[in-house]
């Protein structure tokens, strides 16, 4: 046998498909951290550069301003989990705009319960009847949150539904499947801790990931609602796809 006889090529340890998965996930993840950031300017000039303790009024002035963008990076990860790939600014952009007016009545409706609960917490702090109330108040300001958050993913998934027909399901189903909620507000006290001590960190990197966990949480627990699971096809009118794996914004 000749010494010059071509060696086996080398198998590749990660094939063309995988590779472009990977960096289509990544880039998903770090423009939809960007976008988010953007659409929640004042909410992070306020938790980032100022005191809560005493511009907790401009807080909760801003926070409705969260909710369509929940909803916008909700329809990313949809569009996204249907083929691996999608036009994200466009898809954000879109998502933000169509559902934009449902997403802030949710996000005041929510801001507004919580705010309530929250001064009566601090009515009822150091009185005997705090050892009784307060853990309700908690449970419930709790529980709005996490229905809020069903609500907004469903917003997407259901574009066409009237506000009311999203709140009771999400209501409803939200209490059905209670551990997912509490799940899905564990990751998110720890985003908005990760937001507060290490802006850079939470709103660069940790946010989509973190977010994409609830809302893998939040469509398993509307699954009886919109006939949807985690990675399975979406409607898709709020989530444009892209032509080939290759087409990002």
């Amino acid at each position: 046998m000749s010494a010059t006889t071509a060696r086996p090529g080398r198998r590749r340890l990660v094939n063309q498909e995988t590779y472009e998965l990977v960096i289509g996930t990544v880039y998903t993840g770090l423009m939809t951290n960007l976008l988010l950031v953007v659409a929640c300017l004042p909410v992070v000039v306020v938790a980032v550069a100022t005191d809560l303790a005493s511009s907790w009024p401009l807080l909760a002035l801003t926070a409705p301003l969260v909710a369509p963008a929940l909803t916008a990076a909700f329809a990313v990860f949809a569009a996204h989990g249907d083929d691996g790939s999608t036009p994200v600014v466009r898809t954000f952009v879109r998502s933000w705009r169509r559902h934009a007016r449902r997403s802030l009545a949710i996000g005041a409706l929510a801001t507004v319960v919580v705010v309530v609960l929250a001064v009566d917490v601090a009515f009822f702090w150091g009185r005997p009847a705090g050892a009784v109330v307060i853990p309700l108040l908690v449970t419930l300001a709790a529980g709005t949150v996490a229905t809020a958050v069903l609500a907004l993913a469903a917003v997407p998934e259901l574009p066409e539904a009237r506000l009311r027909d999203v709140l009771l399901p999400a209501l409803f189903l939200g209490a059905r499947r209670w551990y997912l909620g509490l799940a899905s507000l564990v990751v998110l006290g720890l985003l908005a801790a990760m937001i507060v001590t290490r802006p850079a960190v939470g709103l660069g990197f940790v946010a989509a990931p973190l977010l994409y966990v609830v809302w893998g949480a939040c469509r398993f627990t509307l699954g009886p609602l919109t006939g949807l699971r985690p990675g399975s096809p979406g409607p898709g009118p709020a989530a444009p796809h892209a032509s080939g794996p290759g087409r990002r914004a």
